[in-house]
């Protein structure tokens, strides 16, 4: 975890696909698919997407909190709204082969540094060593990068807890000191889209984690800030794709 700002996560692709939700983050990520891996950047999605990669492909990626992303990767978030790019398409192409032959060894990596204590261990512990260390070379390449950005927007804070609370965006606009243009530029720039939509998709994720416990939709409606449970049922399938029911099975492909 880099301070707040980031978090590593790993995947493997299973027999279906996988349905990506939006969460207002940015992603670096490594994918082991293909014969070399690749290292690839998800924008800020507005809609859910498919991930790609045939079964058992493996990822790890770094997750940058929402307004966080362009500082490491040197572009506007707006930039790279619904898209999957390549990381030589935003960084100099040697610094993505350096880090790409770093993380291709994380293998030899982790043996070197011990992490496997058997000499013989187990597929399951020997993957979870390597993604242990691509997750650390991925937040290394990514703290280099933040030593010589610019700082962040002062303001980016105080829109995300504005949309959180349900702020409309005037109201953000007037307790950061903004024009609501102003507040829609700086907002395109940090998190890909305005700060409307942000406050849909956080609302949305917000929704989420209440109903994996079991919270009944209709109190996940109220709490989460939906006007009632058919605003819910309606914001959920229109940024998912699918219904909440569906989605909280995991068969949302």
């Amino acid at each position: 975890m880099i301070g707040r700002g980031a978090a590593v996560w790993t995947r493997t692709a299973g027999t279906g696909p996988q349905r990506v939700l939006p969460d207002g983050c940015t992603d670096l990520i490594w994918s082991e698919a293909g014969p070399d891996g690749e290292l690839l950047v998800a924008g800020p999605d507005t809609r859910a997407r498919l991930a790609p990669g045939p079964p058992g492909t493996r990822a790890v990626g770094l997750r940058f909190a929402p307004g966080q992303g362009p500082a490491v990767l040197g572009v506007p978030a707006h930039e790279l709204r619904d898209q999957l790019v390549p990381l030589a398409a935003l960084w100099p192409g040697a610094e993505v082969r350096r880090l790409a032959e770093r993380i291709a060894e994380a293998e030899r990596i982790a043996e070197a540094e011990r992490i496997a204590e058997a000499e013989r261990t187990a597929e399951a512990e020997r993957t979870a060593a390597r993604q242990a260390v691509q997750g650390r070379l991925l937040e290394d390449a990514a703290l280099g990068r933040l030593r010589t950005a610019e700082p962040p927007d002062p303001v980016l804070a105080a829109i995300v807890a504005g949309v959180s609370r349900g702020t409309g965006v005037a109201g953000i606009a007037a307790a950061v000191g903004l024009g609501e243009r102003q507040l829609h530029r700086r907002s395109l720039a940090a998190f890909g889209y305005g700060a409307k939509t942000l406050g849909r998709v956080l609302r949305l994720n917000r929704a989420l984690d209440l109903a994996r416990t079991g919270v009944p939709f209709a109190a996940v409606a109220a709490t989460a800030g939906y006007a009632d449970q058919a605003h819910l049922a309606r914001e959920v399938r229109t940024l998912t794709g699918v219904p909440l029911g569906r989605l909280l099975q995991g068969s949302g492909g």
